[in-house]
């Protein structure tokens, strides 16, 4: 398989390690060249402009926000060769989504939606969810690509914007729920209750799940450094979620500690700290 892999963070340079484990041939592009050399080191090629990037019959782009999503479309599409393929693999607005489907189309190329659950390791371990949406032959095009990648993918519909709906109240689930656990946590901890012992009650009952067991644990060992996903990233998708959402009561809250967080230990922090607001002690080795 043959891709070109655009934006080049701690995702979109793990999707491209894996698929260059995989044997795969991965060209790469970023705005700071720099962040390519290790992938160059492992065998991808660097594009020497997005304009060369863009030449692809399948390109993977995993941006930040929808700012860089819709800076780069226009190129995008003016250099794609018709029915080339563009796999949007960031967590951007729907309506993002719907505008760079229909600049695709205008050039005659395809767009697909397919947003991951799952932090850079579960990238470069081919362990991610991916959530797909668009044009059945699009998904079944980009079918080797997310077999590559990933656990298992999900399609969620012929429009692309159905897949970003489902990431975000999917990442609006994964903050609540690391907010009632850090709650619990410290419940327990102020009881007498280690927070590890109480977590593996969890995790052993009612409450087993890769959230509980993965963010539990980060609770547990106050790891929030380096941030897998950032506090400030964190409040783009929850702010992008509440303007999904006919009504969130829950999410203007969560948004609130989000902030508070940010302001009390920066916006780079790991957003699963917003478990820590209401403290859990770090226990100490005995």
């Amino acid at each position: 398989m043959i891709v070109t892999v655009i934006g080049l963070g701690a995702m979109g340079a793990a999707l491209a390690t894996r698929l260059l484990s995989q044997g795969h041939q991965v060209t790469v592009w970023n705005r700071t060249p720099a962040r390519a050399d290790p992938l160059v080191a492992a065998g991808a090629t660097l594009a020497p402009s997005l304009e060369a990037a863009a030449a692809a019959d399948l390109i993977v782009t995993m941006v930040a926000d929808d700012q860089a999503l819709l800076a780069l479309a226009p190129t995008l599409a003016a250099h794609m060769p018709p029915g080339a393929l563009h796999v949007s693999m960031s967590t951007i607005a729907p309506e993002t989504a719907t505008t760079v489907a229909a600049l695709h189309a205008d050039h005659g190329q395809h767009y697909l939606a397919a947003p991951v659950f799952g932090r850079p390791p579960a990238a470069e371990a081919g362990q991610l969810f991916i959530l797909a949406a668009g044009a059945p032959e699009a998904l079944a095009r980009a079918t080797p690509l997310f077999e590559a990648i990933g656990k298992a993918h999900f399609p969620l519909g012929d429009t692309p914007s159905q897949a970003n709906v489902a990431k975000l109240a999917g990442n609006y689930m994964i903050l609540a729920t690391t907010a009632a656990l850090g709650e619990a946590l410290s419940a327990g901890q102020a009881n007498n209750i280690p927070p590890a012992t109480l977590l593996n009650v969890f995790t052993s009952t009612l409450f087993d799940s890769p959230i509980t067991r993965n963010y539990g644990a980060m609770l547990v060992e106050h790891r929030f450094h380096p941030a897998g996903f950032t506090a400030q990233l964190g409040t783009k998708d929850l702010r992008l979620f509440r303007e999904t959402a006919p009504t969130a009561p829950l999410a203007d809250l969560l948004q609130t500690q989000l902030q508070t967080l940010i302001a009390r230990h920066g916006p780079d922090i790991d957003w699963a700290a917003i478990g820590m607001l209401t403290p859990v002690q770090p226990e100490t080795q005995k």
